[in-house]
């Protein structure tokens, strides 16, 4: 102990107070083993261990050999779940057994945890999320994980696409699925706007090491919009730490985000490294033979009654999103309801053009036509755009066809990279951030651009 006491006085000479308030008081001293040559010390939590691999292992090395020789072995006796009075033995630098230990050397029950609310609305499940060409991948490997949750083939799951097109339904299917199939397994949703919100009060209430131990107790885990994590450095090494135990002890991971990993701005590099570890899955916006099935699996739901023809209308001009789809059914039934009156074409017609103006509206551009206009407007081939040239005029107008087809039409930007030349979406996500920081500060360029737009119209 007395030697111990030695190498806190050279550990605090050595970093500021802060520092050593906040992650060396906390460790207390078990025991030292002459004949083992083996230090013991015990810390309070699994992130607290990883923290002090990572940042102090250097300082914390130096001070033992300085105070107990070179031979010196350091152990950890590391507390998993503080109610229960349950912890694990970690040599320094190893990686933490699959399953915690009591102190008696017995595994822990996952019984003997506290009973957890998944936070997953029981009407999101595989049953009612229709799949067609732009989902079907993420559904077969959402079911795959919900059979086998142990397995790491698609761990972490990083499902992306625009706004509305069924993350979340998907993600929290995959967890009902889950809690059915395996009812041992805690299983959890949050959003990461209410992460950030946990870990914030974490820290204000001195609770931090107790949020870190909840999470690490989950077995599959669901972050909804992990791209509000962005620019929140402290959260994402929380969520660093939490992800390496999750992932090192065969936890299942599914993150959802509103756009891919490479277009993910002010997030960790390390984090984004992660996230590709997996499956990235894309949903796509849903062609118009799922938006026709999702519809008539909601008029089934709801007991109504509306003709072919007009379920074939709605599906034809409502073509943004899935939530756009169920509020036009919503604001049919309101309709029809207050006026009395059954759903038909006049009604749907007039509907769509009061909440979401699509009525009487020209067909949608395509691609074909945004390369034909951008191809006139700046004076370059067809064949010269899709072509691998790097001559400025022509990258040019190649990024400015991807932009504005992102933009403009309801295509994957893997679907827009493999119709310009056969270009990968990591292509095209840089084509329309390139494009978009210069429509930021070049005043020209933008109005050049909104001509260019003009004429698509």
């Amino acid at each position: 102990m007395h030697t111990w006491e030695e190498c806190l006085r050279m550990i605090a000479a050595n970093i500021n107070e802060q520092q050593y308030s906040t992650w060396f008081e906390p460790i207390s001293f078990v025991s030292f083993d002459e004949a083992q040559q083996e230090l013991t010390l015990r810390v309070p939590s699994p992130f607290f261990h990883e923290y002090l691999e990572e940042h102090f292992v250097g300082l914390i090395r130096s001070a033992l050999y300085r105070y107990f020789g070179e031979r010196i072995r350091l152990s950890y006796i590391v507390t998993t779940d503080a109610t229960h009075g349950l912890s694990q033995r970690n040599a320094a630098g190893e990686v933490p057994p699959e399953r915690p230990v009591r102190p008696d050397g017995g595994n822990t029950s996952p019984r003997m945890l506290q009973q957890l609310d998944p936070q997953l609305r029981t009407d999101y499940t595989f049953a009612n999320f229709v799949v067609g060409d732009a989902n079907k991948l993420p559904a077969s490997v959402g079911k795959a994980i919900a059979q086998n949750p142990d397995q790491t083939t698609f761990n972490p799951l990083f499902i992306y696409g625009p706004s509305g097109v069924g993350k979340t339904h998907l993600a929290m299917a995959i967890g009902n699925a889950v809690r059915e199939l395996h009812p041992q397994k805690r299983v959890l949703y949050v959003s990461a706007h209410l992460f950030q919100v946990q870990y914030t009060d974490s820290v204000r209430r001195n609770t931090f090491n107790d949020f870190i131990n909840f999470y690490q107790t989950i077995d599959l885990l669901i972050i909804d919009d992990i791209q509000e994590l962005a620019g929140q450095a402290k959260t994402q090494l929380a969520f660093f730490h939490i992800f390496n135990h999750l992932h090192q002890n065969r936890r299942q991971l599914i993150l959802t985000s509103d756009r891919p990993p490479v277009a993910l701005q002010g997030m960790e590099e390390r984090l984004l490294t992660r996230f590709k570890w997996g499956m990235l899955a894309e949903l796509e916006q849903p062609d118009k033979v799922l938006r026709r099935n999702i519809l008539l699996q909601k008029i089934r739901r709801d007991g109504l009654r509306i003709d072919n023809a007009v379920v074939d209308f709605i599906a034809a001009n409502v073509n943004k999103s899935i939530r756009d789809l169920e509020g036009t059914l919503t604001s049919l039934m309101a309709y029809s309801i207050v006026n009395d009156s059954d759903i038909d074409l006049a009604l749907a017609e007039r509907v769509i053009s009061r909440t979401i103006g699509l009525s009487k509206q020209r067909e949608p551009l395509t691609i074909d036509s945004i390369i034909e206009q951008t191809c006139n407007y700046f004076d370059v081939e067809r064949e010269e755009l899709m072509s691998s040239s790097r001559k400025a005029p022509i990258v040019l107008a190649r990024q400015v066809a991807m932009y504005l087809a992102e933009r403009h039409t309801s295509l994957s930007t893997t679907k827009i990279g493999a119709y310009v030349g056969r270009r990968g979406h990591a292509t095209v996500i840089h084509s329309c951030r390139t494009v978009a920081n210069r429509l930021d500060t070049d005043t020209a360029f933008r109005e050049r651009i909104k001509d260019l737009e003009a004429l698509l119209k």
